[in-house]
């Protein structure tokens, strides 16, 4: 019991370390707030759009009683510190609205309503320029209750990537390492070291990004990086997944369901893989689709339930670590609904999280005392692990007062070489 209460203790201390991290970094859902999503397909993966692209946002509030959202949008550049920009220097019409789009759910035991906002709309008329953005969202007392991150690129660039196995033999097991290029016959690069900026993003996770990477040489206007440790990224293990489309009966990775006020699924136990070899298991990188077994509008009918979740890992974990469920489906995110508590009687991490029907990928995250994240504390780290890389690539004319994102590329380490 004392072990117990000692690991609440620190698992406390992670969570409020989390939460301590700045807004450009975490903002913290509330527990009422699910299923945030852009209108973009999970092989999609990021919420990149382009200049002029109508950009819809949806959520679900499950207190369902019509509360009032009012959203921002703010410019921000490259590493997501906020840009130098006025709002009508990047914005076309107001923000500061209310959302007026929005269904309560039918046929559902969890009663909710769904929230919609397009950009552009009667009100905001339009983005002006590319970059990094963040659309926050306040209740009726100016409360801010989350936000999400979203690119808008103009596409004045090509970004080739190509992923590699590390040269590193302490981290050839382990790690994947990506070289790429940055050319344009549109933008003729203007010392580059300073004004060329990039930043290398790992399936749908935006809190792992890697910045600060400069050109090693150029080839007239390309652009070539060809490091090894500086772009190189744990490759993890493929996600793990469940599917409950169907909600009455068990199905993909679910042990059994029961019925109380609500539906609850729970899944296999989880064991970790830190000591396993690699196996292939198609995965969608972390993201999650919303879908039901019925042909039924699935904003509104389709049903929350309790998912629960269950991991054994196996040998210890770090001392004073805390271990979160995370994927795109919270953002990452360190919550305390994600937040896994250990069953002292079993010695397993147990959780518990309301989601809608669909299917997701998931993770377990561990983190230290710090805040830091233990790669692959429990899934292990495999080289032949299939990851999607989206490089994207901001430039500063000279003079300018903000990153233009003018390109972005992809690369997928099933075509990982030496």
């Amino acid at each position: 019991m004392r072990s117990y209460f000692l690991w609440c203790i620190t698992a406390f201390f992670v969570l409020a370390s989390a939460k301590a991290q700045k807004l450009e970094d975490l903002v913290n859902d509330p527990d009422y707030i699910k299923t945030v999503t852009f209108n973009r397909p999970p092989e999609n993966m990021l919420p990149i759009y382009e200049l002029g692209e109508v950009i819809t946002i949806s959520f679900d509030d499950v207190i369902g009683d019509e509360a009032d959202y009012f959203y921002q949008i703010e410019h921000y550049d490259y590493d997501w510190t906020p840009s130098a920009l006025f709002k009508n220097e990047f914005l076309t019409g107001v923000d500061d609205r209310r959302i007026i789009n929005y269904r309560n759910s039918f046929t559902t035991l969890q009663s909710y309503s769904h929230y919609e906002l397009n950009i552009p709309n009667q009100f905001t008329e339009g983005l002006k320029v590319s970059g990094n953005y963040m659309i926050h969202f306040y209740n009726d007392d100016q409360e801010l209750l989350f936000s999400r991150k979203f690119m808008v690129v103009e596409n004045l660039a090509s970004v080739g990537v190509a992923v590699r196995r590390s040269r590193d033999l302490e981290f050839v097991q382990s790690k994947q390492r990506l070289e790429f290029f940055v050319d344009s016959d549109k933008i003729n690069f203007i010392n580059p070291n300073e004004n060329l900026k990039v930043a290398l993003i790992q399936n749908t996770d935006l809190t792992t990004v890697i910045y600060n990477i400069k050109p090693q040489f150029n080839i007239a206007n390309k652009q070539v990086y060809n490091y090894d440790g500086a772009t190189s990224f744990w490759a993890g293990n493929e996600y793990l997944n469940f599917e409950n489309r169907d909600f009455r009966s068990p199905n993909i990775n679910i042990d059994y369901v029961r019925r109380n006020d609500l539906y609850e699924s729970f899944l296999f136990i989880d064991r970790s893989r830190v000591l396993q070899d690699y196996t292939y298991n198609p995965d969608i990188n972390g993201n999650f689709l919303v879908t039901t077994s019925l042909n039924e509008d699935n904003a509104v009918q389709a049903e929350y339930l309790y998912v629960h979740f269950k991991m054994d890992p196996i040998t210890a974990l770090p001392k004073n670590s805390a271990v979160f469920v995370t994927g795109n489906f919270n953002g990452h995110q360190f919550q305390e609904e994600n937040m896994m508590k250990l069953n002292p009687t079993t010695g397993l991490y147990e959780a518990t999280i309301l989601l809608k029907q669909g299917f997701y990928n998931y993770r377990y995250t561990v983190v230290d005392p710090a805040g830091n994240i233990i790669p692959g504390a429990v899934s292990g780290n495999k080289w032949q692990t299939e990851n999607e890389y989206t490089i994207l690539a901001y430039y500063r004319e000279p003079g300018a007062r903000y990153d233009r994102l003018i390109g972005a590329g992809s690369g997928n380490s099933v075509t990982i070489s030496n």
